[in-house]
């Protein structure tokens, strides 16, 4: 009791080894500078990568902010507002989050010098909603042209060419073909159904990123059970249990009295199961994929009968392959009916580098899956173009939900920051302050992307915003010459809206915050130094 009389205010209440922070917010801004201070440099096609080792020691060499945030486990807890936007930006586009995370950072910078010129939070906060509002409202007038035909391959090609450039510059044009391919393959009717899962990106160690190919339909990294290793217009059965002969669930007793009873005994065994065997084939069958193992007795029938046995062990993989070939998978070994046969135009096993691939290729451009096959000489390389593909394949999804395009290099970027201007000087009271630092802050995109690339951004923005004064929407920073030019770069509408949106529920959370209170951790074992305890973890 005495502790409560002698300490008043909140810390009294709470249990030893808590603590109260008051009035946090020049720290907390500060911390989530220092955050998109750390993923500014990678913004662009130029952007710089950062070499990141993870907790158990992986390695990363990437300049995609998604994997670099998620990997850095930040435990500040303002810092980690901006990456749960980061994350959201990922999951909702799987794009943009780099420009997430800088554009939260450059409005906190600007929230910073409004606070210390006087204003209040909840100034700040107002001015800044009545901002973003405006914001997507100028926005969606920047509408530059969009996507008229999501089936068409060159189309699709120039509008996702922009999003891949950023990850893997000057390869675009040996991506986005690829991408677009297996994007209009796998997509519906309605482009509003395209699935991501429907594009998988296979990464096979050896050769040039040039030897990367499409393959429409289903690949896994693993080669025949048997003998045969290429079927034509193939008839396919799968099966959830073992290719061997039928067990009872129950143990029993088999009394033989003589060596003819022992050798009946296993020929009726043979017998049965080669008539099972047999009555597949019999049907038309001529591949035969199980997810558990063929017993030799059970192989020797399967190749006796001209069939080819596949084993494929993993449930995920069981299932994009039945929708591959449109097969059902059964839980016995016997005939499958009609239905539940699939049906592939070519299956062969072909090795690349070192590694066996097996591949289900369908002729026809409603296969419903596809696969990128991707060629390198590094693990790191491979991870950085998979996170390139990744982002066409999202580019071509947020595309079939709005085909709205944008002008990118800076363009549209420009334009809000000279609309947010001039909204600001026709707004009164003190609303206009912040409405104009909410403009300001989208300098942050074409100062970057400036001086990544090794320009002079003092140069380059005046120039920038003196060819959009005049008139220029479509005018862009040329990264690799630092002029001024019409760009042909266009970005996506849903990528940039999300962005603005996200950043902005982000920043006002952490202008709202004028408190942190943490109790005290919980005890218990700490975890191992080092990692993982054994490397089978």
């Amino acid at each position: 009791m005495s502790k409560f009389i002698k300490n008043a205010g909140l810390p009294s209440m709470l249990k030893e080894g808590a603590s109260v922070q008051d009035d946090p917010l020049l720290k907390n801004i500060e911390a989530c500078k220092e955050l998109a201070k750390v993923t500014k440099s990678s913004y662009g096609p130029f952007g710089l990568n950062k070499m990141v080792i993870n907790h158990l020691g992986k390695l990363f060499v990437t300049h995609d902010a998604a994997v670099i945030l998620r990997e850095l486990e930040v435990q500040h807890p303002a810092a980690n507002l901006l990456v749960m936007a980061s994350k959201a930006m990922e999951e909702e586009v799987g794009d943009g989050s780099n420009f997430t995370i800088m554009l939260a950072g450059e409005l906190l910078a600007e929230a910073e010098s409004l606070k210390k010129k006087g204003l209040k939070p909840a100034e700040i906060i107002r001015g800044y909603t009545v901002a973003s509002k405006k914001c997507i409202e100028l926005l969606k007038e920047q509408v530059t042209g969009k996507l008229q035909d999501h089936r068409n391959v060159d189309e699709v090609v120039s509008c996702i060419k922009s999003s891949i450039a950023s990850k893997q510059y000057g390869n675009e044009d040996l991506l986005a073909p690829l991408i677009a391919r297996a994007c209009v393959n796998a997509a519906d009717k309605n482009p509003r159904n395209f699935s991501v899962d429907n594009v998988r990106t296979m990464k096979i160690r050896g050769g040039a990123l040039e030897d990367s190919e499409f393959i429409r339909g289903f690949c896994i990294q693993r080669g025949t059970e048997g003998l045969i290793k290429e079927v034509k217009n193939a008839k396919i059965a799968v099966y959830n249990c073992a290719v061997d002969a039928s067990a009872t669930e129950t143990k029993g007793n088999v009394l033989l009295e003589s060596a003819d009873e022992l050798l009946n005994f296993s020929k009726s065994e043979e017998e049965r199961l080669e008539k099972s065997v047999k009555a597949v084939a019999d049907s038309g069958i001529t591949v035969i994929v199980s997810n558990s193992n063929y017993s030799d007795l059970a192989l020797h029938f399967v190749e006796r009968y001209g069939m080819m046995a596949i084993k494929v062990a993993s449930k995920f993989e069981m299932k994009r392959m039945c929708l591959a070939v449109g097969a059902k998978q059964l839980v016995k070994l016997e005939p499958p009916s009609a239905e539940d046969t699939g049906n592939c135009d070519e299956i062969k096993v072909r090795e690349l580098g070192e590694t066996k691939v097996l591949s289900f290729i369908q002729d026809s451009d409603d296969s419903k899956l596809s696969t990128i096959v991707v060629r390198g000489a590094t693990e790191q390389m491979l991870d950085d173009v998979e996170r390139a593909i990744d982002d066409g394949i999202n580019t071509y999804k947020a595309l079939g939900r709005d085909p709205n395009l944008l002008a990118g290099a800076g363009a549209v970027d420009i334009e809000l920051y000279n609309g947010l201007n001039k909204y600001a000087d026709e707004t009164p009271g003190i609303d206009q302050y912040s409405i104009r630092c909410f403009g300001n802050a989208f300098e942050v995109g074409p100062r970057t992307l400036a001086e990544v690339a090794g320009h002079n951004s003092t140069e380059v923005l005046p120039n920038l915003v003196a060819k959009h004064a005049a008139g220029e929407k479509d005018a862009g920073i040329d990264v690799e010459s630092g002029d001024i030019v019409a760009t042909p770069i266009r970005d996506a509408y849903l990528t940039r809206f999300w962005s603005i949106s996200l950043a902005t529920d982000a920043v006002l959370n952490v202008l709202r915050v004028d408190q942190i209170i943490m109790s005290k951790p919980a005890g218990g074992p700490r975890p191992p130094k080092g990692g993982a305890r054994d490397d089978d973890e």
